[in-house]
């Protein structure tokens, strides 16, 4: 028999974790559905763990740094504590109860398995079955992905997960994808020593940034050592005697390790979408401004194909909550999506990137101020790297989106994200007052540069 309840949500990443204790507390009857852990990847495998293993690494460029600026400095990096705040301050040794008991504190049932729509608001979970009178929330997320390369697939290389978890540092490391987690992690493990070569199929490096941002990565990662091989194509790959080895077509390239950073694919295998009319071999479940993805069905997260990034995920949600209890608000809107890469320098982004903008035939003009010529950059001098990029539609005389490239260049992206958002208007963004020295008064200069 189908026990009735209001809601079931299906994958508790941060989105789904967040709509259904909401939900919970708004008074509806909750089921949440998990086959892995309560918070998804971004608490255990991602976000978190990765900015703890960035601060570290960037506490050891900072003591390199020393020498000429402020005495003598001799850095000896050790990996042993990174795991552990990682183990214990952050994942709880994998463990996700913590999670699940602020989730089932909430009023939320949590069942442990794996979900499937097996009619419109009827989901099945091993045995049980449970039919949504309000209908069934998805946030499913996505997982690893490798490319079809031959022999990768008997290797036992690395994901983002099995790095995370790492107890001790690689001598040398081959990272496969130069996209947002290959060279976060790059220079992470760089950083602690290793020896490492990051291999992309692409021109550049974080190819869906702008090309100075690839362009500043590569000459940062290059001058600290990190090997960067672009526009290659990986033939095979083997691991022998301990040493992992990519082939390309005119060298190849041996490590320690491997990891392998191509990219993710939505969890929406066996999650019955037929039942609803979905296709579940789409890259993404279309959605509409209120998260609908069919009657009595919504989507949030990296499944919607709307930004693969935890604050897209609960922004997502709260519009979801929103619709299921039946309250007003706006739909949802993308001009403004900011991303950061948590490299040294930072890439933070907002918006369209200049290629984006002309691919839209957009009337655009990009304005652009480096780091070091300002005055913050000069006084930072060793480790100043960076740039501020803006992109203008001047029919209308707003920001369709900007680059912040540079030291917390995630901090400075805030004041550019608003201006986006609220659609400010340049003349506005010109009159402002700029605090001085900052970072974020390169934005002035950057104004003063558009052009055509």
């Amino acid at each position: 028999m189908a026990e009735e309840v209001d809601v079931v949500v299906i994958g508790l990443g941060p989105g789904g974790e967040d709509a259904a204790g909401r939900l919970a507390e708004a008074g509806l009857s909750v089921v949440a559905v998990e086959s892995r852990l309560v918070g998804g990847e971004c608490p255990y495998y991602a976000c978190v763990p990765t900015k703890m293993m960035v601060r570290a690494a960037g506490l050891l460029a900072d003591g390199r740094r020393v020498p000429g600026m402020a005495g003598e400095s001799t850095i000896g990096p050790d990996w042993a504590p990174v795991a552990a705040r990682i183990r214990d301050e952050a994942t709880d040794s994998w463990d996700d109860k913590a999670a699940a008991d602020r989730l089932t504190g909430k009023g939320v049932r949590l069942v442990r398995g794996h979900g499937r729509i097996t009619a419109p608001r009827e989901v099945t979970v091993d045995d049980r079955t449970f039919r949504a009178r309000r209908g069934v929330l998805l946030n499913t997320g996505t997982s690893p992905a490798a490319p079809p390369i031959d022999g990768l697939d008997a290797v036992p290389y690395w994901t983002n997960r099995e790095a995370v978890q790492a107890t001790e540092v690689p001598r040398s490391l081959l990272v496969l994808g130069g996209g947002v987690v290959g060279v976060e992690m790059a220079q992470i493990f760089s950083r602690f020593d290793s020896r490492v070569t990051v291999v992309e199929a692409g021109d550049r490096l974080v190819v869906n940034e702008e090309p100075e941002s690839s362009d500043l990565l590569r000459t940062v990662f290059e001058r600290e050592g990190i090997g960067v091989r672009t526009g290659v194509k990986v033939t095979g790959a083997s691991h022998e005697g301990g040493e992992f080895t990519l082939h390309l077509e005119d060298e190849a390239l041996t490590a320690d390790r491997l990891l392998v950073a191509t990219g993710r694919r939505p969890n929406l295998k066996g999650l019955g979408l037929d039942a609803v009319g979905l296709d579940e071999n789409a890259r993404q479940i279309p959605v509409d401004g209120n998260m609908r993805a069919a009657d009595g069905l919504w989507a949030v997260g990296d499944i919607t194909g709307k930004g693969a990034f935890t604050h897209v995920s609960m922004y997502q949600a709260s519009i979801a909550v929103r619709d299921i209890l039946g309250e007003e608000g706006p739909p949802a809107a993308y001009r403004a999506v900011p991303r950061v890469t948590f490299t040294d320098p930072e890439i933070a982004s907002v918006g369209l990137t200049e290629a984006q903008a002309r691919d839209q035939n957009l009337p655009i003009r990009t304005g652009t101020a480096q780091i070091p010529d300002s005055a913050r950059g000069w006084i930072h001098k060793t480790g100043n790297d960076g740039f501020i990029k803006l992109v203008e539609n001047t029919e209308w005389g707003v920001l369709v989106g900007a680059t912040a490239a540079g030291p917390s260049g995630g901090e400075i992206l805030g004041a550019l994200a608003v201006a986006v958002h609220t659609e400010a208007t340049t003349t506005a963004l010109r009159e402002m007052i700029y605090a001085y020295p900052t970072f974020h008064r390169a934005i002035e200069p950057a104004l003063t540069n558009l052009t055509t």
